[in-house]
């Protein structure tokens, strides 16, 4: 039974992780041997090549601006180390990602604390050790500035706004709210130091970014005619934009997307797609702060001219190409006379790469890491989990790999180490978590030395 031909979508690679692959498999096979399948491979020095871009792309536009690591997008400590060696800071939003931050050597002034209606233990913790709390409502407010009290301390604070592009949104102040906020922040002013404002957008556009921030400037000096004068502060969220895959591949698969690409009926009932073919991270970070506001002006211009500085919490752009996740083959069932593809099992499951939490599918090709030699004619598959369920797809969609799959293979999917590799995992059947191994490249030609994360 013929089926449709695999749009290929190869996936960008670091050098770093070229030169694993091409010249140290035998490394990640012993690792993947030794610690089991699925591996996670975590690479701190690209972490920290992303953390010195972004730096330089922000100081390009003249804007001031910090950068807060959003922990959540990985839990490896080496990251947080990493970020404390470059003096950048986290942002956390449980207890113990807090813990975790201090721990890696990140002091509280540089600890951001986000989410909504944060509990208790949290804001003493956040008072304790003098983090910035970014907070969602009057109430909270309120029991921060309890908490701040009775520790005879001030805390630090912004405000989270919502923005007039997504007014509906469930995280932060409309305009009654926030008024509100601004004037009992005056009042509290012995326990809280007011700072500035924080949004939360979804989605990845830069120019709406820029317009969201340049209404927290606006915001901030309100703000000041009402007293707060020490409102200075914008934090611009996450959602700053990668790279995955080449631009012009993703539109030309955007315009052949169709159900039948994937395996059973699951594309039919919608996907909705990461934009894996978009703005660089440095890139998106100059349009933002070079967005035209109130005429010509540029955002970073605006902020400088009124005092503004800027805060900024990218969790997956920071580790673009810093890990990637390798799957064993632990099965093949070869269905092309039938459906035209085969189903691979590997030893794992989906929930070692997150997507779905995000109803989608992780679209950029896995590397087939095999001993078979090419083949004349494509060898189309979707991967599945080793679990018992139905939705347990790694790779819903059809895949044209050059040679066929055979038990025992590898496949590596790269780029994994933003949101995917650690996100939604669980002990499902009772497996243990996959392990992540931290490499770092030896110098001149020397082999890789790893450890494991946490070690």
């Amino acid at each position: 039974m013929a089926g449709v031909r695999p749009f290929p979508l190869t996936a960008l690679r670091h050098p770093a992780v070229t030169t694993l692959l091409n010249e140290h498999r035998g490394l990640l096979a012993d690792l993947l041997n030794g610690l089991g399948s699925p591996l996670h491979v975590v690479l701190p020095e690209v972490f920290e090549e992303n953390i010195t871009g972004l730096r330089q792309a922000f100081a390009e536009t003249g804007a001031d601006v910090d950068i807060l690591f959003a922990k959540k997008a990985n839990k490896a400590d080496c990251f947080v180390r990493s970020a404390a060696a470059l003096g950048v800071g986290v942002d956390a939003a449980s207890s113990a990602e807090l813990v975790k931050a201090l721990g890696g050597g990140v002091p509280g002034h540089r600890i951001g604390i986000s989410g909504p209606e944060k509990d208790d233990s949290l804001h003493a913790l956040a008072v304790q050790h003098d983090c910035l709390v970014a907070v969602d409502s009057i109430s909270e407010l309120r029991r921060l500035a309890a908490t701040a009290r009775l520790a005879h301390r001030q805390v630090r604070v912004v405000l989270r706004s919502r923005t007039n592009s997504q007014p509906g949104s469930r995280f932060g102040m409309a305009k009654a709210e926030r008024d509100a906020a601004v004037g009992l922040c005056v009042e509290l002013e012995d326990h809280v130091s007011f700072l500035g404002f924080s949004f939360h957008l979804g989605g990845y556009s830069p120019e709406e970014r820029a317009i969201a921030a340049n209404e927290m400037i606006e915001h901030c000096l309100d703000a000041r005619r009402r007293g707060a004068v020490s409102a200075e502060l914008v934090d611009l969220g996450g959602g700053l934009p990668m790279r995955y895959v080449d631009p012009r591949l993703w539109d030309e698969f955007l315009q052949q997307n169709e159900p039948a690409q994937y395996h059973g009926t699951k594309a039919a009932k919608g996907f909705s797609f990461y934009p894996y073919g978009g703005h660089p991270t440095a890139q998106a970070a100059r349009m933002i702060m070079s967005h035209p506001v109130d005429g010509d002006e540029s955002l970073s211009a605006k902020a400088a001219r009124h005092g503004i500085r800027f805060l900024v919490e990218p969790g997956r752009s920071l580790l673009d190409q810093a890990g990637f996740t390798v799957y064993r083959v632990q099965q093949v069932e070869d269905r092309r006379d039938t459906d035209g593809y085969a189903i691979v099992t590997v030893a794992g499951n989906s929930l070692s790469l997150s997507e779905p939490w995000f109803n989608t599918d992780y679209l950029p090709d896995p590397v087939l890491i095999s001993g078979e030699p090419a083949a004349d004619e494509l060898f189309p598959a979707c991967v599945g989990g080793a679990t018992c369920l139905e939705n347990d797809m790694v790779t819903w969609r059809k895949i044209g790999f050059p040679r066929p799959v055979r038990p025992g293979d590898h496949l590596v999917y790269l780029n994994t180490a933003g949101y995917h590799m650690d996100f939604i995992e669980s002990r499902f059947h009772d497996t243990a978590l996959p392990s992540k191994a931290v490499l770092r490249l030896g110098d001149d030609g020397a082999a890789p030395q790893w450890r494991l994360d946490g070690i």
